[in-house]
């Protein structure tokens, strides 16, 4: 029986990717000093050197998490059909989307009793969670039923690997990731954070580096030691508008373990806002991240 897999704005996944291996998607919302806007989770009519430079002289975003009767308007037609769902959420140690999902998962599985409706909390954000969903596809196509994929998506959320680094900390700084002080300090000495997402799912500093080119080094670094089976894997990157930076970055990783598939993109509007322009980041399937 085919399933229906689903991922949010959030997900970083190119058009490309969401067609061939049919994943559906769900809008997130936000605003841009004071108006509405909605994400629909097309990249290509995503001007990411716009919005990032927008937040670069001073533009202010607020994002708001999807609520649960959007869940709900989603997925019943899905199960009305006859057809399971799948839902890889943000992590909940970041939003309270997850939880969101979970409630509609709860009052569709109610109606629908003999179907599966479940939410996977990716641990991670953007092509953290989008690769989950590519994984799912993969094994949808191998006939797995989705409670077999959600089981294993489960326990597999925690070998999902994200490591990032940021240009501009007064981003953390809104949004309570870094203190005042800490931001201000790392500014005048130049002190780029190496972030990561834990073992609990928040965002946590994994070192920190004089300068962007350590930090960029540290990333890489942390992909050798960690990353398992390079070669059958997708790996993705992606950038607050530093595409440059992104494409060094692509060739570093593929000199230290080439990847199966390297997908590159601009790093999405809704968690965009939180990391701000600049920001570089990797994403990786290897070891438990206990293990590292």
């Amino acid at each position: 029986m085919s399933y229906s897999i689903f991922v949010d704005g959030s997900s970083n996944l190119p058009g490309s990717v969401l067609q061939q291996l049919d994943i559906r998607i769900l809008p997130c919302s936000y605003t841009i000093g004071g108006k509405p806007s909605t994400y629909n989770g097309n990249l290509s009519s995503f001007n990411a050197h716009e919005y990032y430079e927008m937040l670069r002289q001073g533009g202010k975003v607020q994002t708001s998490l999807l609520n649960t009767q959007l869940f709900v308007d989603a997925f019943r037609p899905e199960l009305e059909q006859g057809r399971d769902v799948l839902y890889f959420s943000m992590s909940s140690g970041i939003s309270g989307t997850c939880q969101a999902g979970k409630i509609a998962a709860e009052e569709l599985h109610e109606e629908f009793p003999e179907r599966t409706v479940r939410v996977i909390d990716s641990l991670g954000a953007g092509f953290g969670t989008g690769l989950m969903a590519c994984k799912a596809a993969d094994l949808r196509a191998e006939g797995k039923t989705a409670a077999e994929t959600a089981d294993f998506l489960d326990e597999d959320a925690h070998r999902m690997l994200q490591f990032f680094t940021v240009d501009d900390l007064n981003f953390l700084k809104r949004t309570g990731r870094v203190s005042g002080a800490t931001a201000m300090i790392g500014t005048v000495l130049n002190i780029k954070p190496v972030l990561w997402g834990d073992t609990t799912g928040h965002i946590t500093a994994r070192s920190k580096q004089r300068g962007r080119k350590k930090a960029l080094a540290a990333i890489v670094e942390e992909y050798k030691n960690s990353v398992i089976d390079s070669g059958n894997q997708r790996v993705a990157i992606s950038h607050g508008d530093c595409e440059e930076e992104a494409l060094r970055l692509a060739e570093m990783i593929r000199e230290a373990a080439a990847p199966k598939e390297l997908i590159i993109a601009p790093h999405e509007p809704f968690t965009g806002a939180h990391v701000g322009p600049g920001m570089l980041a990797l994403f990786f399937h290897g070891k438990k991240r206990t293990e590292i």
